[in-house]
């Protein structure tokens, strides 16, 4: 199956950005430098001199809710007051859960999504309680056709335009830039770069996520509260299938007919991009198939490292 290069970006159009939202995350400078990888001594160099507002990665220091109109900051009360919402919540379903989020945050309340079985799921339940709540997806370029493809079914049967978030460069050039394809020599790299920092840029100037975990799918999963402070991108993560187990979530697919990937059917249970992604056996854990060969099994948008 070839990989897939970028492709113009779609907006939601039931959605109006902000203003610290202007600018499309797409958007491509007027002139392109060359490319050249910087070593980590002159990505720090030039943070440092770019001041306080960046660090040694070029990520803003003041991101996601802390750059939000009205910021929303991480204060004691704050985080107190958002433990015992998570306690509270504990025994809720996930469908009060995620009312309580658009009660709570909307419109500053948005979800990111890889079009896996349990973002699906929170997908179906929006589409019944906020179908306006404005939903993104991190196009990397190596996500498999079967994942892009949700898209346009996600639009058919719930009248949702999931808006697509790119890396500020194509496969093509980024590969060019690091020599080949980076996902076989430092996929935690390719990671930073074809995910996290475009979630970086996605999630600034919103208030709060909702994610699609769920604790028993991994050791890094297993403590996430249902509402939490995400320290790594700066405004309040909400998980509503943290005590869902994956019965559950097959359960609700089967009973609502809700869309999913086929490629669950021939033995991907956790579906990332392509080059990154197996099959897993029999006895092996869900995530065994990402980075098959590497000490790895987050992309790192759910650790808090």
């Amino acid at each position: 199956m070839p990989i897939r290069l970028n492709e113009t970006a779609v907006v939601n159009p039931t959605y109006v950005p902000s203003e610290s939202e202007s600018t499309p995350v797409s958007a491509e400078p007027a002139s392109r430098p060359s490319l050249r990888v910087l070593t980590p001594a002159e990505i720090a160099h030039n943070a440092a001199a770019a001041g306080p507002d960046v660090d040694a990665q070029g990520i803003p220091t003041k991101r996601g809710a802390l750059a939000a109109d009205p910021p929303l900051a991480p204060t004691d009360e704050f985080l107190a007051e958002l433990k015992r919402d998570s306690d509270s919540l504990e025994s809720a379903t996930p469908q009060e859960v995620l009312k309580w989020a658009v009660d709570r945050f909307a419109p500053k309340f948005t979800m990111a999504t890889a079009f896996g079985p349990e973002g699906m799921t929170i997908i179906h339940m929006l589409a019944e309680i906020a179908p306006e709540t404005p939903i993104f997806n991190l196009e990397t370029g190596y996500q498999f056709r079967e994942t892009l493809d949700l898209r346009e079914k996600v639009k058919e049967r719930y009248g949702i335009e999931v808006q697509y978030k790119y890396p500020s460069t194509t496969v093509e050039e980024f590969e060019t830039l690091h020599g080949g394809p980076l996902y076989k020599t430092d996929p935690n790299r390719c990671c930073f770069e074809r995910k996290l920092r475009v979630l970086h840029r996605a999630a600034s100037g919103w208030h709060a996520w909702a994610s699609a975990i769920r604790r028993d799918q991994s050791e890094d999963r297993a403590k996430a509260p249902i509402v939490g402070w995400d320290k790594k991108f700066q405004l309040v993560k909400i998980s509503p299938l943290a005590n869902w187990t994956k019965k559950d979530v097959w359960s609700l697919i089967s009973k609502e007919s809700i869309p999913y990937n086929p490629l669950h059917d021939q033995g991907y249970p956790s579906i990332g991009c392509q080059a990154c992604t197996r099959p897993v056996q029999l006895g092996e854990d869900e995530r065994a198939g990402r980075w098959s060969g590497f000490q790895k099994t987050e992309c790192g948008l759910h650790t808090s490292e």
